[in-house]
Order: C-alpha cells, then structure tokens, then sequence
C-alpha cells in the first residue's frame, strides 16, 4: 500500500499528470514519432497524457456539451453568442459521404495554421485532433461526442479520423467562415508572430521558432 501511495504522490508532482476526471473529460496526450497508420492512438510507451491546463496555457478551449440536445442547447447557444460565433454548419466525414475521402484526409493531415480559430463540436463519431506545444512536440486530442474545442489562430495543428473512419461535427464561425490553411512554415505570417508572442507571455520565456 505504501508503495502505491509514493507513485501516486509523484505522480501528483508531474506536471503533466491528468487526474482521471480530466482525462474523462478531453483525452490528451504527447505523441510518439512512430509513422504508423495516423489514425493509430499513438501514445508514447509509458503514456503521457496532458491536463487541460497546460492545453488552456496553449490557448486550447474545451467545453463539455450534449450533443444530443444540440439543436436546442442553451449552453451551446450561450457560447455562441458569448464568442460571436454566427455561422454554423455540419459536416459528415466517412469514405462513404466524401468524395476522394483518402485525399482529403491526407489534406487534413498536413500541418497548418489558420488566421482565425478552428472551432469544432463532435456530434457523433471520433477523431483527432494534433497540436505543437511551445516547444514543438505534438499532443494528440481525442473527439468524442460532446466535445467542443476552439483552437486558436496561429497554432501549429492538423486533423485526422480514427480507426472508426468516421466523425460527424460541427463547424462553427464568426462571419462568413474562411478556412484557409498555410501550410508550415509560416513563421514569418502575422497571426503566427502574434500567437508565438501569447506563448512568450504566458510561460515567461523566449519561445523558440522551429
């Protein structure tokens, strides 16, 4: 029993530890650089997952909903209108509904950034979303039914299915949506400058461009 408690303990001083209630909550972890399959988990041996905290450090936002609700939701509605978020529509992803689906996913999957925030809500199905933390190691996200995530503009990212090939979401806008991927580098790109500068900011040290 008392070796159980001194790893719990230092797992407690970790700063990456996840307690279970967050990981229930928004699954996140550091990736391996393993060049399997992309729609494999890609966890690191031993697991390392990441608390929405140090997410939120990166400018990363979540909130829980009901998607089965979400036509008639008032927290989504109350979000929305917090945030200015006027345009919305709906997406099915799967070989089956997406024309030359292999393409489009090997797209996603390249890495980008956005002058605007991606902002996605899960209705049905899974996927991952992939992000640079300030010193360039990519976290995976997992998206679950439920899950409503805003990345913000600048960040280093890139989307993929799972193993299930399918995920149904939400896309979410201020004004008219311009979804227009600049493919990395983009160090030089204004909103890239700008982001780099949040980071600076918020950890108190001279952020690195890659």
């Amino acid at each position: 029993m008392s070796s159980y408690i001194s790893t719990f303990v230092m797992c407690l001083k970790s700063k990456h530890f996840t307690p279970q209630r967050s990981v229930m909550a928004l699954e996140a972890w550091f990736m391996d650089d393993s060049n399997e399959d992309q729609r494999l988990p890609h966890h690191r041996n031993p697991k390392e997952f990441v608390t929405l905290d140090y997410l939120a450090d990166l400018g990363v936002v979540h909130w829980k909903l009901n998607p089965e609700n979400y036509e008639n939701d008032s927290k989504l509605s109350k979000i929305r209108e917090e945030r200015g978020y006027d345009y919305m529509d709906l997406l099915d992803l799967c070989p089956e509904k997406v024309s030359n689906y292999e393409e489009k996913l090997k797209n996603f999957f390249t890495e980008h950034i956005h002058k605007d925030e991606e902002i996605r809500y899960c209705l049905k199905g899974s996927g991952y979303f992939d992000v640079r933390d300030k010193d360039d190691r990519w976290i995976r996200i997992l998206m679950k039914p439920g899950d409503l995530i805003v990345l913000p503009a600048g960040i280093y990212h890139r989307f993929t299915l799972d193993t299930s090939n399918y995920i149904k979401l939400m896309r979410l806008f201020v004004g008219e949506p311009v979804w227009t991927p600049y493919n990395r580098p983009q160090e030089e790109h204004p909103v890239r400058k700008e982001y780099i500068k949040s980071l600076t900011k918020k950890f108190g040290e001279t952020i690195r461009a890659y």
